[in-house]
């Protein structure tokens, strides 16, 4: 029995080591798995931060290109307004003699009495014309004792003032200037005084 005994004692100390040493496994596996967690955990922060950083680039991209396309919609908008607004702009220039030969033949009627009724009907076809172009928004640009201002008038010469207050200001005009909705057609042609 002895024998017995003894190796139960043996297998009892193997055991006991064995168990020791499944504990010292299990303890290092359970340290493993909470460096591994952690380490996962590190990684997923990481990953987590480089995926909002992303995120937070692709909000900003979309956000210009959206602002960028209504800045092109809103720009299209104006530049087709304009071109509407001012379609007419060559056909009008080049109506601008006619007006002029019109104004010529009034005065030199006027200087006639013999044509009293083709003095009325040149005048009644040139009233027409005139309410024509002032309804599609073009109109004269007012000369008469005006300040001399380089963005409705090209001078063509300067002659001495006959009194100061005609000082640069507009003296006489040989040419008269027309608008387009606020856009100069024809610069008037004047004569300042000095």
């Amino acid at each position: 029995m002895k024998k017995e005994d003894k190796e139960k004692e043996q297998k009892t100390v193997e055991n006991t080591g064995i168990q020791e040493d499944i504990k010292e496994n299990q303890e290092k596996e359970e340290q493993n798995e909470a460096k591994l967690e952690e380490a996962s955990g590190k990684d997923m922060q990481k990953e987590l931060a480089e995926l909002t950083e992303k995120c937070a680039d692709l909000a900003d991209k979309n956000l210009r290109l959206m602002a960028e396309f209504d800045n092109y919609r809103k720009r299209t908008q104006r530049e087709k307004a304009d071109i509407i607004k001012n379609a007419g702009e060559k056909i009008f220039k080049d109506m601008l003699p006619i007006i002029d030969d019109f104004e010529r033949a009034l005065s030199s009627i006027a200087q006639t009495e013999e044509n009293a009724s083709l003095r009325e009907g040149v005048e009644l076809i040139y009233n027409k014309f005139v309410n024509f172009l002032s309804q599609n928004g073009v109109k004269p640009i007012e000369t008469e004792n005006a300040d001399f201002n380089v963005e409705f008038h090209e001078a063509i010469t300067t002659i001495p003032a006959p009194n100061e207050s005609l000082k640069g200001k507009i003296v006489d005009c040989t040419t008269k200037g027309y608008m387009l909705n606020e856009k100069v057609l024809r610069f008037a042609k004047v004569v300042v005084g000095e």
